[in-house]
């Protein structure tokens, strides 16, 4: 039977299951896993552009960022001012 699934991280263990797993598809006591690597790589597709991003309002919503950012990139003093809303001191 395979051992539990390692979750604390420590590669030493993780080794030690991987190895287990191996022994135990070669005696036979676990299938070994069906992995269609073209499949997935296909399913994989639809993820790459969100929704939104298909549709004419994913469209002119990245053209507005585009055009705002551009205009305010770089400016210090947004910089400035977005660094002192951060840094305020705590009033008690």
């Amino acid at each position: 039977m395979m051992s539990d699934v390692n979750t604390t991280g420590d590669v030493t263990t993780a080794n030690y299951d991987a190895q287990q797993l191996v022994e135990e598809i070669k005696e036979g006591e676990e299938q070994a896993p069906n992995v269609d690597v073209s499949a997935d790589y296909e399913r994989s597709k639809q993820f790459d552009v969100a929704e939104v991003d298909r549709t004419e309002a994913g469209s002119q919503a990245a053209a507005e960022v585009s055009s705002e950012s551009s205009t305010s990139a770089g400016d210090p003093n947004a910089f400035r001012e977005m660094a002192k809303e951060v840094n305020k001191p705590d009033e008690e």
